[in-house]
């Protein structure tokens, strides 16, 4: 991964732009038509690269699906990181999570789910050497929900025994299983009622009143 962060910083800029657009392009098709149907092929000519630029950013597919994994898992930290949830360290903020990833799935016709959570279930067992790569994303998607829920701890929101650990493992538990079902039902039920219900766990933990 160093090795990779150092090819990154000799890139021209048009390089990155290049690189990002294959990115890109290689999620989507991920996304819509799985690992094993999306060739090297396939992601160059929707990105309009040669084979040769695709070889220089890329040294075979599977370094590719490395890199859209690495990607999938920013982009997924980045939407939880919008101004309106600050750093998910209040009750509010909670609230405002459901509501927006239901909102933002509703948008989609729930298709597609979650686009890191897709990959994993694609490849954790199929490609058990980029497990750890699926393991890392998912360790720095909780580490994000801990960092909040210790804020509210610390600040006395929640009570001392609350444990941040437990609770970000429910709440990304909540939200995976609700995005997999309101994906394969078509309908928002199934994932508002889990993260109203992991919430409302959370809300159990109050040092007082949950503020909503």
């Amino acid at each position: 991964m160093a090795d990779d962060i150092e090819a990154q910083r000799r890139l021209t800029r048009k390089g990155l732009e290049t690189r990002k657009r294959i990115l890109d392009v290689a999620a989507d098709l991920i996304l819509k038509q799985g690992v094993a149907g999306t060739q090297i092929d396939d992601v160059r000519r929707s990105a309009g690269v040669s084979g040769s630029q695709m070889t220089h950013y890329f040294d075979d597919k599977h370094t590719l699906v490395r890199e859209v994994i690495a990607c999938q898992a920013d982009n997924t930290l980045e939407a939880h990181r919008h101004p309106a949830l600050g750093r998910l360290d209040s009750f509010e903020a909670w609230h405002q999570w459901a509501e927006m990833i239901v909102e933002r799935q509703t948008g989609r016709g729930f298709r597609g789910g979650c686009e890191f959570g897709s990959l994993a279930g694609q490849l954790v067992e199929s490609e058990p050497d980029l497990r750890p790569d699926l393991a890392a994303g998912y360790e720095r998607w909780l580490d994000l929900f801990r960092e909040g829920l210790r804020l509210m701890r610390d600040r006395g929101d929640l009570v001392a025994a609350a444990d941040p650990n437990a609770l970000a493992d429910a709440l990304l538990a909540a939200l995976q299983g609700g995005l997999l079902l309101a994906q394969t039902l078509r309908r928002a039920e199934p994932l508002r009622d889990s993260l109203q219900a992991a919430v409302a766990h959370l809300e159990t933990y109050a040092a007082g009143p949950a503020g909503h």
